[in-house]
């Protein structure tokens, strides 16, 4: 079964840049989704950013032009670069995985990449 990893979280003064990694292994399919989400304390958990396996792309209002989602086939590896942090990006990063055609609906409806079947276990970034 799909494993995920998160890693690259951590504390950074507003303005500042963090590259978040989330290492996958396990892939049966060769056609999948890749996602990132979020949780702050006390507020609900929100999509965040998504790539499928043709390179497509979908971010939230929240971090377009900001953040850049991106994948390394050869190391197996989803990257999110987050530039120009605001202390509104603080919170839990988790990797989530789904495969396709069931999560191509997310390319379009970002939030779908809450109810993918995969996730990681997070990683903490704080922006201060």
């Amino acid at each position: 079964h799909v494993q995920l990893v998160e890693s690259g979280g951590g504390s950074v003064q507003a303005g500042g840049s963090l590259r978040l990694s989330c290492a996958a292994s396990g892939y049966t399919y060769s056609n999948f989704c890749l996602g990132w989400f979020r949780q702050a304390p006390g507020k609900e958990r929100e999509a965040v950013a998504i790539i499928d396996t043709d390179g497509s792309t979908k971010y939230s209002d929240s971090v377009k032009g900001r953040f850049t989602i991106s994948q390394d086939n050869a190391k197996n590896t989803l990257y999110l670069e987050m530039n120009s942090l605001k202390s509104d990006d603080s919170g839990v990063y988790t990797c989530a995985y789904e495969r396709a055609p069931h999560c191509k609906a997310a390319l379009v409806g970002l939030g779908l990449i809450l109810a993918f079947t995969t996730a990681g276990q997070g990683t903490q970034v704080t922006v201060s």
